[in-house]
């Protein structure tokens, strides 16, 4: 989708652009060129009358037929806006004071301009733009056309019947000067510096445009009745006039430009004499080719109708020199049309832009941009209320988090006493102990004892509570852990026969084997048998010891010396 498609589904581009020629010797033309290809992509006429004489359209009902007629062909919508190419009436050069108004410039020129045959009929529209290279001198350069007002009238009338609206009205010259620039076919020629003359023959003579690049420098016309020639007198006619003239406007190029039917631009190019190289263009019956390529939709036939004029007045080309008929000067003093469409250039899109069309353009990006700087207007306090109580809620909960930090930072500072690197070396030694303990426990048990009880508390004290079956392995297993336990201070704190009865131990045999119990520590006896708690109280009468409680007794004495 282009652009211009966009534009009309919003509402801004509605109304497009159509462009019409009233080409002599080929009737109305309806033009739009697509400037993304430069590509014709769409084209029609119908036969209009012209009277080459009068240089006005010989029928205005006519006119508006062939208008309606080419809509409805190429499916136009009658709403549009529209740019009309006339032929030129008249045009010519002026040197005014500069110290002339616009206005009074308008007058003199109109003036001028009512000299005119055409113009002793019908009020003339004059149109005229400086070319005055500077505002020093005295006299400023002018150059000027005009066209029956009655002429432009009618036809803005005729078309605002239809629904369309006319908003531009340009001459022939400078739609041929166009057509030339966008075709490529004088692009030589239209370099800066390069001085060159375009010839036009027409059905009333020829015309001589002496340019500099894109600018006019000077213009001369010559009325010839080429009608009235037989054969080959027309080329000897303009080639005797036209050599006397090319002289008075020496140019590195000649391009000839044939218009009418009865003139061949090749032929005449073959047979004029003049200086420069000599280029032409057929704008007739005798063209072999497009001037521009155009869409496959367009017949053949219907292709080679399509005049400069016509491709000048629809083609996006700002030449130097521009006239518009709607708004000349002396009204407003620019010679612009307001309502003129300005052809814009985006990437590559391209497309023409009227000033209605862009202040609807400018509208649509002005809700845009305000609606939501409305909306953020009145929904910004909100957001910055509710983001402020949001801080509020994370500056309090940052200050309880210092306080606690606060806090912890005066208990620390209570144990300044407490050393990480000594409890941790206090940890890792009282695990070294228990783990020898464990070792040295394990290498030292002999085949026949084993242990009861055992327990190493982390400040290294040590006991430990066994059977044997004779007394060698109790000292052998004591001998043992002394050994390995270098430090601990072990001692024999108990060794004792293990019997039930008093009988039993006074029958012992010495030969037999016995169990022994033993006990191995480095407690003291406090450690050992601590003091039972102060609220614990013996009983007022305690019962009498049992027999195997008195039989312990008698166990703890050192009942082997008696068998020794």
């Amino acid at each position: 989708m282009d652009l211009n498609n966009l534009l009309s589904q919003i509402g801004i581009g509605s109304r497009e652009t159509v462009y019409l020629s009233v080409t002599p010797g080929v009737g109305l033309e309806l033009i739009q060129i697509d400037p993304g290809t430069k590509t014709v992509n769409k084209y029609s006429y119908r036969p209009l009358q012209y009277n080459d004489s009068l240089r006005e359209i010989a029928n205005l009902e006519g006119f508006k037929t062939a208008v309606t007629e080419l809509f409805a062909e190429l499916k136009i919508n009658p709403k549009c806006n529209v740019v009309l190419n006339m032929p030129m009436v008249l045009f010519g050069i002026k040197e005014l004071p500069v110290l002339l108004g616009d206005e009074a410039v308008t007058e003199a020129l109109t003036s001028e301009v009512e000299q005119s045959y055409v113009f002793k009929r019908y009020e003339p529209i004059v149109s005229w733009i400086d070319v005055s290279n500077s505002n020093s001198g005295e006299m400023r350069r002018l150059f000027y056309t005009a066209i029956q007002k009655n002429i432009v009238d009618d036809i803005k009338n005729i078309l605002q019947e239809i629904g369309s609206t006319l908003i531009s009205v340009e001459v022939s010259l400078t739609s041929v000067l166009k057509a030339l620039s966008y075709s490529n076919l004088t692009e030589t020629q239209m370099q800066d510096g390069i001085s060159w003359n375009l010839m036009l023959i027409s059905q009333n003579g020829y015309s001589i445009c002496s340019m500099v690049g894109k600018n006019i420098v000077d213009y001369y016309e010559e009325p010839l009745a080429i009608k009235s020639f037989e054969g080959d007198e027309i080329y000897n006619a303009i080639n005797a006039s036209a050599q006397i003239t090319l002289m008075s406007f020496p140019a590195n190029y000649l391009y000839i430009v044939s218009e009418t039917d009865m003139v061949s631009a090749e032929l005449l190019a073959s047979r004029l004499q003049a200086e420069g190289i000599v280029n032409y263009l057929e704008n007739n019956d005798f063209k072999k080719q497009d001037i521009i390529p155009v869409s496959l939709e367009i017949l053949e036939e219907t292709a080679r109708k399509i005049s400069l004029e016509a491709i000048g007045i629809a083609a996006p080309v700002n030449m130097p020199v521009k006239f518009n008929f709607l708004n000349a000067p002396g009204k407003d003093g620019n010679g612009e049309n307001p309502d003129e469409p300005v052809h814009v250039v985006l990437g590559s899109q391209e497309f023409d832009i009227s000033p209605n069309m862009a202040r609807n353009f400018a509208l649509i990006i002005a809700a845009v941009i305000i609606v939501p700087a409305l909306l953020l207007f009145m929904f910004v306090p909100m957001v910055v209320k509710n983001k402020q109580a949001q801080l509020d809620d994370i500056n309090s909960k940052l200050s309880n988090v210092q306080a606690e930090i606060k806090k912890l930072e005066e208990e620390q500072n209570k144990f300044k006493d407490f050393d990480v690197n000594s409890e941790i070396k206090k940890v890792l030694n009282d695990n070294r102990s228990k783990l020898m303990s464990y070792t040295a426990l394990g290498d030292s048990i002999p085949k026949k004892l084993w242990l009861t009880y055992f327990v190493a508390k982390d400040d290294g004290k040590i006991d430990i509570k066994g059977e044997s079956s004779n007394v060698e392995d109790v000292y052998t297993f004591y001998r043992n852990l002394k050994d390995s336990l270098i430090n601990t201070k072990l001692r024999l704190h108990k060794l004792e026969m293990k019997s039930d009865s008093i009988d039993d131990a006074v029958s012992i045999d010495l030969n037999q084997s016995s169990d022994y119990q033993f006990e191995i520590t480095n407690m003291t006896d406090s450690e050992l048998n601590p003091a039972p708690p102060a609220a614990e109280k013996a009983p007022a009468n305690p019962e009498p010891k049992p027999e195997k409680e008195e039989a312990s007794k008698m166990l703890n004495k050192p009942l082997l010396n008696i068998g020794k």
